[in-house]
C-alpha cells in the first residue's frame, strides 16, 4: 500500500460525507425507537412471556452480533478494492460476502432449530415450564430469520461501502413499520402472543433481505452479483473476509457473554436495581446515537482511502469522524443530563429505582461524552486498515477485566450497589480508549495488507 501524493484530491467531499452520515443516523435513530416501542409492546402479553422474549433476545443478540461481524469483514474488502478502483475484484468479494453470510446463518439458524430446548437449558439453566415454553417458541422462529438479518446486515454494509447508506436506512424503516404494525396485529388482533411477537420480527427481516438483494441487483451497482458463478465460493476472498471477521466475531461475542455476565450480578441486586438499569440503558442507548453512527461511516471512509494507498487522508477522515462522533456525543448526553428527571418518569419506576436510575445515568453522561467514541468509534477505523486482531485482544481482556471482574469487586467487596456496575464499565471504557488511541497515533493499523 504506497503512500499518496501530497497534492491528492480529497477522496470525500463535504456533500458526500453528509450524504452517508444523514441516513445512518436516521437508521439509529428508527432502531432504538423502534426497539424501545416493540419491548413495550410485547410487555402487554403477560409476565412469562416478557421474561421469555428478554432472555431470548440476549441469546439472539449474541448470535445475530457474532453474524454481523462477517459483514463487517466484507464491508472493509470491498471499501478497500472500491478504493483502490478495483472494480472486478470489489464485485467478486460482495459475492463471496453473500456467500460466507448465506452458509454460515443458514448453519447456525438450523442448528438453533434442532437444539433450541438444549440450548436454552444450557443457557438459561433451569426456568418455569411456562417461560420455557414461550422461550422456545420464540427461539425457534427467531431462528428461521437469521439468515434473512444476515443477508441485510451483508447488503446494508456493501452500499455503505459505496456510500449510499439511503438504501439500508429505507430498508430499516419498513422492516420496523412491518415488525410494530406485525406485532399489532397478531398480539392485539389475533392474540397470538410471544409466537406473534416472533412472527412479526420475521416477517420484517424477509422483507428487508429481499429488498435489499433486490436493490443490489441494479445495474448500477458496482457490488452487484454479475452471475451465479461468482457466488461460488473461492479461497482468498473468503480468508480475506474471515481475517476481519473471526477477529471481529470473537469480540463481539466475548462482549455479549460478558454482558450477560454483569447482568447476572444486577440481578443480585434486588428488583427496584434490575428496574432501574433496565431504563438506564435504554435512555443510554438513546444517548448513544450519534457515536454509533460514525462507527458504521467509519468503516465505508477509512477502508475506501486506504484502499487508495493515502495514509494520510485516512488518518484525517479518521479523526474527522471522531470530532463529529463526540460532538453529537456531547449534545445528546448534555440534553440527557438536563432532561433527566422528566424522562425518569414515563417509566413509572419506584422512589428507589428512580434515585438509582438518575445517579447511574449522570455519571453516564459524564463518561461517554469523554470516552465513548474513543472506546467503540475509533476501534472502527483501526478494523478498515486490517488491524482487527489489535482490536479484539484489548477488547476483550479490557472487557473481562475491568467490566465484568471490576464490577464484581465494586458492587461484592465495596458495596457500591448498582453504581459499582456502572463504573466497571466506565473504567473499561478508559482502558480501552488509552489502548486504541496510542494504536492509532502509531500508525501501525495502517501497515496491514489486507487484499
Amino acid at each position: 500500500m504506497g503512500s499518496a501524493t501530497q497534492n491528492q484530491a480529497p477522496l470525500f467531499t463535504r456533500a458526500s460525507l453528509a450524504a452517508l452520515i444523514w441516513p445512518l443516523f436516521l437508521e439509529q435513530t428508527l432502531s432504538v425507537t423502534m426497539g424501545m416501542a416493540d419491548t413495550l409492546m410485547v410487555a402487554g402479553v403477560g409476565e412469562a412471556a416478557v421474561s421469555s422474549v428478554s432472555l431470548v433476545d440476549s441469546l439472539n443478540i449474541l448470535i445475530i452480533q457474532i453474524l454481523a461481524a462477517l459483514a463487517t469483514g466484507g464491508a472493509v474488502i470491498a471499501s478497500q478494492y472500491l478504493g483502490r478502483k478495483d472494480a472486478e475484484s470489489a464485485q467478486r468479494s460482495a459475492a463471496q460476502l453473500y456467500s460466507v453470510l448465506g452458509i454460515a446463518t443458514i448453519t447456525v439458524g438450523a442448528a438453533c432449530l434442532v437444539l433450541s430446548r438444549p440450548i436454552l437449558r444450557g443457557v438459561f439453566g433451569s426456568i418455569d415450564d411456562d417461560v420455557m415454553r414461550y422461550a422456545q417458541q420464540y427461539f425457534i422462529i427467531s431462528a428461521i430469520s437469521y439468515p434473512f438479518i444476515g443477508l441485510y446486515n451483508g447488503g446494508a454494509a456493501l452500499f455503505r461501502a459505496q456510500g449510499n447508506s439511503r438504501i439500508s436506512m429505507l430498508a430499516s424503516l419498513v422492516m420496523n413499520i412491518i415488525n410494530i404494525g406485525g406485532n399489532a396485529l397478531l398480539i392485539y388482533g389475533f392474540r397470538m402472543g410471544v409466537i406473534g411477537a416472533a412472527l412479526a420480527t420475521l416477517f420484517g427481516r424477509v422483507f428487508a433481505a429481499v429488498w435489499i438483494l433486490w436493490q443490489n441487483q441494479n445495474m448500477h451497482n458496482p457490488l452487484r452479483v454479475a452471475s451465479f458463478v461468482d457466488l461460488r465460493p473461492r479461497k482468498k476472498p473468503i480468508l480475506q473476509i474471515l481475517s476481519i471477521g473471526i477477529p471481529s466475531g470473537l469480540e463481539n461475542g466475548m462482549f455479549q457473554i460478558g454482558k450477560l455476565c454483569v447482568s447476572s450480578l444486577t440481578s443480585t441486586l434486588g428488583t427496584a436495581a434490575i428496574a432501574a438499569n433496565a431504563v438506564a440503558n435504554s435512555v443510554s442507548t438513546m444517548a448513544n446515537i450519534p457515536g454509533a453512527t460514525m462507527n458504521l461511516a467509519m468503516i465505508p471512509v477509512v477502508g475506501r482511502c486506504l484502499g487508495a494507498g493515502d495514509k494520510k487522508q485516512a488518518k484525517k477522515y479518521s479523526l474527522l469522524l471522531m470530532g463529529l462522533g463526540m460532538l453529537g456525543l456531547g449534545i445528546t448526553n448534555a440534553a440527557l443530563f438536563i432532561l433527566l428527571p422528566e424522562v425518569v418518569t414515563w417509566f413509572h419506576l419506584s422512589a428507589e429505582a428512580a434515585a438509582m436510575c438518575t445517579t447511574v445515568v449522570h455519571w453516564f453522561t459524564l463518561f461517554s461524552i469523554l470516552f465513548w467514541a474513543m472506546s467503540f468509534t475509533l476501534p472502527n477505523a483501526l478494523r478498515s486498515g486490517g488491524d482487527a486482531k489489535f482490536t479484539m485482544l484489548v477488547s476483550i481482556v479490557s472487557m473481562w477485566l475491568f467490566r465484568v471482574i471490576l464490577s464484581y469487586f465494586f458492587v461484592l467487596q465495596m458495596h457500591m450497589g448498582l453504581t459499582g456496575v456502572w463504573f466497571g464499565m466506565f473504567v473499561d471504557w478508559i482502558c480501552r480508549s488509552i489502548c486504541f488511541g496510542i494504536r492509532f497515533y502509531s500508525g501501525k493499523w495502517m501497515e496491514h495488507k489486507v487484499i
